[in-house]
Order: structure tokens, then C-alpha cells, then sequence
């Protein structure tokens, strides 16, 4: 049974993600949803989509892993997309009249990872023009705040875009770019940036504007692995762009620049539709 709309989402989140760039959401997805994605990341772990990458092989294969479109393949992840709230959370936080899904990533870092992810914003990865773009970002795990995500609070609001990097290495995705080197967070005197993190539950979730800055460290935790979906969703002025490191590759759907983003590949998830088989 479908979850009906955004309850958790007050005026106050609203304010506070066009403010902040990033909102905490406790509770919201039911229990029944976190099992049905672990047992989907079993299952993709198992068997890699094209997109899978081992971010750090220096650690011990499989990881720090991370998998695309899920829900091309796995039908568990292409329910919760389409029937569980997370679709209209990201709409109303947005204040876009639609929220269409652009992909969704599987995250896991096994006990003991130590790559952190870099600070960095997302949208400068995406091949997306507009201010409406928001990832929703839900643990399947017990996520404790020093395991947890970190964002600089407005840093949406700048005007600034970062080089976006690989993860596995570190590398630029293109030679010369008109991007911005990301600044040093972590070293940076005290006060100079507003850096907060909050601890998570399965069933929370974080969303957080495409140009916000974050990072997240390894997973120091001895015996809990740190599990994660992200959803990264379009509002109504999302248009396809050209970036230099383009994920997904807009050439595989025959979109080209100027265009919003609509059809099987890039299917709406609020307002509901009916889904039934509809994928690319």
C-alpha cells in the first residue's frame, strides 16, 4: 500500500531547507521499507549493475561500494520510489508542483572503511540546469554523528560551484573546467564554515539541495556496516545541461541541453502515476 503524501514535511522544514540547504526528517519511512531495501542491496551487492563502482579496492574488494538505478532491476526499490513518501517529501520541500526522479544510488561502507567521501556539492556532477534539485538521503542502519553525514549550513545560497572529483582516486573528471576548487572544511580555523550533523535512524532521512556542501567520513564502527539510499530528485525548472562529468550520460536517453526532463527514464514520482511495468 502506497504511503499518501508528506506529512512529516511542516512549514518550518520548508523555511529551514531554502535557508539551511539541508533538512532532517525522523521517522518517516516505515519499517516495512528499510527491510525491503536491505534485501535489495543484497541483492545488488550480489549482482552489480553496470554503473557499480569499488571506491576503495586498497581496502579489500566490495568494500566501499556503490550502485546506480536500482530500480531499473530491482522491483522491491522501484516500489519503494513509487509508493513510499519520498517523492512528495522532495516536492514539498522544493515547492515544486512535481518531484521526478533523476536516479537513485545504493551506498555501503563495511565496518572498519576508511575512505571518507570528499566535501563536495552534488548538482556540479549532474548534467541539470535549475535551483530545484533535491537528494533524499536514507539510512538503512544506525547511523551515530560521527559516522554521519556533514553539510555547510547555506552553502546552497553562495552562488559558487565546486570541481566535482572521482571518489575512488580523487582525480577531475575534465582538464579545465570553470569550477571552483572545493576549500580545505576540514582545515579551514575554527568558525570559518557552519558545519552541522545529526545522528540517523532507519526510517529518517536528510535532503539536502544539490549545491550544499558535504562529506562524510570512513566507517570506523567495528561490527555495523553504514547503508544508504539517496534519491536525487528534479523539481519543475530541471533542465537537462552539459557538464563535464555527466552521470547519468544523457546520450543514453537522447535527451540534449534545454530540454526538462520527462518519459520512462526520468519517471515522475509525485503526483503518483500509475507505474505499473513502466521502466526504460
Amino acid at each position: 500500500m502506497a504511503d499518501d503524501g508528506a506529512g512529516p514535511v511542516s512549514d518550518g522544514d520548508i523555511d529551514a531547507y531554502a535557508r539551511d540547504g539541508v533538512v532532517w526528517l525522523k521517522g518517516v519511512f516505515a519499517p516495512h521499507w528499510i527491510e525491503r531495501l536491505a534485501e535489495a542491496f543484497e541483492r545488488a551487492k550480489a549482482s552489480p549493475g553496470p554503473e557499480a563502482v569499488d571506491h576503495a579496492p586498497e581496502e579489500g574488494a566490495g568494500r566501499f561500494v556503490t550502485d546506480l538505478f536500482l530500480w531499473r532491476r530491482d522491483p522491491e526499490v522501484r516500489r519503494f520510489l513509487f509508493e513510499s513518501p519520498a517523492g512528495a517529501i522532495a516536492a514539498r520541500l522544493m515547492r515544486a508542483e512535481a518531484a521526478t526522479l533523476f536516479f537513485d544510488t545504493m551506498w555501503i561502507k563495511e565496518p572498519g572503511v576508511r575512505k571518507p567521501t570528499a566535501w563536495h556539492q552534488d548538482q556540479p556532477y549532474y548534467p541539470v540546469d535549475g535551483d530545484q534539485l533535491a537528494v533524499v538521503w536514507l539510512p538503512l542502519d544506525p547511523v551515530p554523528e560521527e559516522v554521519a553525514l556533514a553539510f555547510v549550513r547555506g552553502s546552497h545560497r553562495w552562488h559558487r560551484w565546486f570541481e566535482p572529483t572521482r571518489t575512488t582516486d580523487g582525480t577531475r573528471f575534465a582538464k579545465a573546467t570553470s569550477y571552483e576548487p572545493v576549500p580545505d572544511i576540514d582545515h579551514a580555523p575554527p568558525d570559518t564554515y557552519d558545519v552541522i550533523r545529526k545522528r540517523m535512524d532507519p526510517g529518517d532521512c536528510v535532503v539536502f539541495h544539490g549545491l550544499t556542501l558535504h562529506g562524510a567520513p570512513g566507517n570506523p564502527q567495528k561490527h555495523r556496516r553504514r547503508r544508504a539510499l539517496s534519491i536525487v530528485c528534479l523539481g519543475d525548472d530541471a533542465i537537462a545541461s552539459r557538464r563535464p562529468s555527466t552521470r547519468p550520460r544523457l546520450a543514453d536517453t537522447g535527451f540534449t541541453p534545454g530540454q526538462p526532463f520527462r518519459g520512462p527514464h526520468f519517471p515522475r514520482l509525485w503526483p503518483r502515476e500509475n507505474r505499473e511495468g513502466d521502466q526504460p
